[in-house]
This record gives structure tokens, sequence and C-alpha cells, in this order.
């Protein structure tokens, strides 16, 4: 750990406020600032140890995700006696969805520590719950086990997780439909169409059948974001059947 200390002392120098600001953040002191300072480092900055492996946060955010995930399951175990494994896989997912690890990594402003050698305007939205995952995991690398999962009830349990809300919440409308199609032996198709628009950013356009029948479109930046998106029209226009057949 010290060699990346050494690696990465430039940027404490740089930033007095690093640690100050970190201890905000976890709520408690960290041991080691060199385990962070790594779950801020960008793929881009090509920082290598002695034996030439890579320094950077994404190691981190495997071992993040899979904390992250224990904590919840946990938790849920508790909290929902009744609920069977299909039920807890289904809420703990929702938990830790992309979208909100997104929007947790957002609000606490991660990526105003992130040191990279690309803009990090240049950065997709996914940045900030990698960078959530990746700081999770120095904290377990830093601190144990019992110290992330203060800092998930924290951060993530109390103030944001309500088992009424997210039994109604929606994590993938396209999930949602192809079941309720399945069920219901609906054959449903996603076809990509050519549609340039004017956007400067290119943009990929969807057509969603059901019963050889086009119910919805929409335009995204990826086609999984524009399936995602003509799911949810779908989901909508047919909810009445969904919701029904549930």
């Amino acid at each position: 750990m010290s060699f990346i200390r050494n690696i990465l002392n430039s940027r404490s120098q740089e930033d007095g406020n690093f640690f100050i600001q970190l201890k905000d953040i976890l709520g408690f002191k960290p041991k080691s600032t060199a385990i962070y300072m790594t779950a801020f480092t960008h793929r881009s900055m090509n920082i290598k140890d002695d034996k030439g492996n890579p320094i950077n946060y994404e190691r981190l955010e495997f071992v993040g995700d899979a904390i992250l995930g224990s904590v919840i399951a946990a938790y849920l175990f508790q909290k929902v006696p009744h609920g069977d494994e299909g039920y807890l896989t289904k809420m703990r997912s929702k938990v830790v969805s992309r979208e909100h690890l997104n929007k947790l990594g957002e609000e606490l402003g991660l990526i105003n520590f992130v040191e990279s050698k690309i803009p990090t305007s240049n950065f997709g939205n996914n940045i900030h719950g990698n960078l959530f995952e990746a700081l999770v995991g120095a904290i377990y690398l830093d601190r144990g086990y019992r110290f992330c999962e203060k800092f998930v009830y924290k951060r993530v349990i109390n103030p944001h997780v309500d088992i009424e809300a997210l039994e109604g919440k929606v994590i993938s409308y396209k999930g949602l439909l192809i079941e309720w199609c399945q069920k219901e032996k609906n054959t449903f198709n996603y076809e990509v169409y050519e549609d340039t628009g004017k956007d400067e950013l290119k943009h990929f356009s969807v057509k969603l059948s059901i019963n050889e029948k086009v119910v919805a479109k929409a335009r995204a930046t990826s086609k999984k974001k524009a399936e995602e998106k003509a799911s949810k029209r779908a989901f909508f226009a047919f909810q009445k059947q969904i919701t029904n057949h549930g």
C-alpha cells in the first residue's frame, strides 16, 4: 500500500481537503487514504504498481458491488421474513439498480474526486454508480465489513429503502413486458429502424411489436435505452392487462 501511496501522494498534496471531505462522506476516520485515492483513479491515468498491475477503481468496484449486495441481502432477509427467494432477489435488485447507485454517487459528489485524463463531462451517467461501488470496496479493505455495513445503512438503507415503495417500483419495463407476453403467449419483437433525426449524437430508433402490431416507438443514445423506453410506453398502454396478470 505504501507504493500506491507514493504514486498518488501528489494528489493529497494538491488537494489538502481530500481527507476532510472524505471523512465527512464516510462518517468515520479512514485509516489509509491511499486505497480511497485508488477508488477515485480512472484507468486513463495508466498508473501501475511495481508488479505492473493497474491501479484504478475497477477492481474496487467489483468488491464494492459484492459487499453492497450482501449488506442489502442481510437487511431484507431480516426486514421481510415472509419474502421468498424470488421476492428478496427482486427487492435487492431494485435497491442496487444502476439508476439508484448513480443517484447515490451523484448525491455524494464523488465525481469531484476523480483523477482522470479524460474530462469528467465526457463520462456517462454510470460513472456515479461505479464510484459509489468502488468507495464501498475501499471501505471494506480499509476498515472491514462492519464499517461497510454502517456506511450502507447511513447512505442507502435508512434514507432510501422503503419496502412498500420498492414493491411498486419497476426496474425494467422491458423485463416486465416480456414476462407478461410470455405468460399470455403474446409474440413480441424489438426492431431497430433508420431514423437519424437532427441529433449530434448517434441515436437508435426502436419499434416494439406485440402480436405483429407496432405498439410503441422510441429513440435513445443506445439500443438498450431505446428498447427500455419503448417498453415503458407499451407498459402504460397495456397497464391494466399487465397489472391484472402480474
